[in-house]
């Protein structure tokens, strides 16, 4: 399914959680917390500002984000979660070099 988003939302997929700790203890379903790092799936053309034009969005896909415990709307494409976030929510983008 093709998905697009509306101005400066976002769509993006949280990373898998660690199966183990550090020192090799398995890590139960109950017990594991949602990751707060996602990858950015699809963008929206930018923000509306108040005179008309629209400013292009910092994130783009493929990129690796940090957002907040409580933000964005969880919903399912294909079977698989997503979330849907406000530029505004995400608190930082994540480089691996």
């Amino acid at each position: 399914m093709k998905f697009r988003p509306l101005y400066d939302r976002v769509l993006v997929k949280r990373v898998a959680a660690e199966q183990k700790t550090s020192g090799g203890l398995i890590i139960p379903d109950s017990a594991k917390e949602k990751p707060l790092e996602a990858d950015v799936i699809a963008v929206g053309q930018g923000r509306v500002s108040d005179d008309g034009t629209t400013r292009a969005l910092t994130v783009a896909v493929g990129d690796r984000v940090l957002f907040g415990k409580y933000t964005g709307d969880e919903i399912k494409l294909d079977g698989e979660e997503h979330i849907i976030l406000r530029e505004s929510d995400i608190l930082a983008i994540l480089d691996n070099s």
